[in-house]
């Protein structure tokens, strides 16, 4: 088990990009490096019959109201940009964590990682598209072709499956998870419990 503080992504969560941007700053005031671990979203829906923020809000009153005020008081808190909404949502990512994994394996994840953040929630695309995301990818100077061919290798779809059902039987439902040990947190909001606790260590 790791002793850095893990963050459970996928790239489909706007909250998991949230996230990203709030973690450096915690990085460097705690001194702890996170362990970013690649899972399927949609996966973790599967085992877990949960829905994505998107049907749970939808026809609740004051409840996506209240999901924007606390995006608001993050965003302030934490200083970070806030997303672009990305009108092509719910992005098929499939293909964008089997290439995350495949970026760990060729040592260029902290790039991919950037990069697929970036055209999700920054200039947002269609990244379920392959052209697209190969084009967008190439853009962010990495070699897209490798890392798309590569996320069909039989060991990088099971590595991402691997991740994904670990992070179920530790008691994940969602994107962003953190654990801290055997600590979880579930939210962008946790961030601070999070760094409450790893500032403790």
């Amino acid at each position: 088990m790791s002793s850095n503080p893990q963050f459970l992504f996928d790239f489909g969560s706007p909250n998991a990009f949230l996230s990203h941007e709030a973690i450096p700053a915690i990085e460097k005031r705690t001194g702890v490096k996170f362990e970013y671990v690649p899972i399927l979203l949609g996966g973790i829906f599967k085992a877990t019959n949960n829905k994505s923020p998107a049907e749970t809000l939808a026809g609740i009153k004051n409840k996506r109201e209240f999901h924007a005020l606390e995006t608001e008081r993050f965003v302030k808190r934490f200083g970070v940009k806030r997303y672009v909404w990305n009108p092509f949502f719910p992005v098929n990512t499939l293909n964008l964590m089997r290439a995350a994994v495949a970026a760990q394996f060729d040592d260029v994840f902290e790039q991919y990682v950037e990069a697929a953040f970036h055209h999700m929630w920054v200039e947002p695309k269609k990244m379920d598209d392959p052209e697209i995301a190969a084009k967008a990818l190439a853009s962010s100077g990495l070699d897209a072709a490798k890392l798309l061919a590569r996320s069909q290798d039989a060991d990088v779809k099971a590595r991402l499956i691997e991740n994904t059902k670990n992070a179920v039987d530790r008691g994940a439902f969602g994107s962003p998870t953190f654990f801290v040990g055997r600590e979880m947190f579930f939210g962008k909001e946790q961030l601070r419990e999070v760094e409450e606790m790893v500032s403790d260590k």
